[in-house]
């Protein structure tokens, strides 16, 4: 994929295009996670589709924002895609929190919004991440950082460990995410249920971050929607590359 980069509202935003020939796809990453984490994605759909990973506010090499309300990130997504030339109706694809985007971007700008896969997140959000405040800071080590995020979690923030002058860091600030949090739980569901694109939700079968009796009601509580689960934890794209790329696969081709 390739990085190019755009302006809005006085930030700098950045993200990755596969520049294939196909018809475009949004895909928007969860906390913590950036544009990177769709590589894999968009290699196994480069033969069909053109996928285009943003870097959300305050996340990967986006520049750091105080604004994380859902009309900020909502309102990103549109710049890019005007930046780009885009202007039909493309289908998203949203990991956890980008899933929140994706569906808001649905239901506010529909006609932008061609069909959407939300990924391991429902519509009610209660997200508990206080503990990711012994995070912050350079790290002497990027091990010692590995070790402070802890063996389970680690593995999925590769991506955004780097290095800096003194050592190592996340590519983000803590209290940026945490201003997400706070911002975003809450209740969803009114927004969920007034979009009218297919939609496919996604569970990670093993993932303890998602709760299956919603996920599955928000399926059948709203037409042209189905339910699928995927063995595989919260960030099933990462757990599960293939399965995950074939199930995008089979329901972004239900439109061609």
């Amino acid at each position: 994929m390739h990085r190019h980069s755009s302006k809005h509202h006085g930030l700098t935003f950045s993200y990755l295009d596969e520049e294939a020939p196909g018809p475009p796809v949004l895909a928007l990453h969860g906390h913590w996670m950036n544009a990177l984490d769709f590589e894999g994605l968009a290699a196994a759909l480069a033969q069909k589709w053109r996928v285009i990973a943003l870097d959300q506010r305050s996340f990967g090499e986006t520049d750091a924002s105080r604004d994380h309300q859902i009309d900020a990130y909502v309102s990103d997504v549109a710049a890019m895609l005007d930046h780009i030339g885009i202007t039909s109706a493309v289908p998203m694809i949203g990991h956890s929190f980008g899933g929140v985007v994706a569906y808001h971007m649905a239901a506010r700008m529909p006609e932008r919004v061609s069909r959407t896969v939300i990924v391991d997140i429902g519509t009610s959000l209660d997200e508990e991440g206080e503990f990711t405040r012994s995070w912050a800071g350079v790290f002497p080590l990027k091990e010692k950082l590995e070790e402070r995020i802890g063996a389970r979690l680690s593995p999925y923030l590769q991506n955004l460990i780097h290095r800096v002058e003194d050592g190592w860091r996340l590519n983000f600030e803590i209290e940026e995410y945490l201003l997400s949090v706070e911002a975003l739980n809450g209740n969803h569901e009114h927004t969920w249920l007034s979009s009218h694109c297919p939609a496919l939700v996604v569970k990670g079968a093993d993932s303890p971050l998602s709760d299956r009796k919603e996920l599955k009601a928000m399926a059948l509580e709203r037409p042209e929607t189905s339910y699928i689960e995927i063995a595989g934890g919260h960030s099933v794209h990462i757990d599960a590359p293939d399965a995950f790329a074939a199930a995008v696969e089979e329901f972004l081709d239900r439109e061609t």
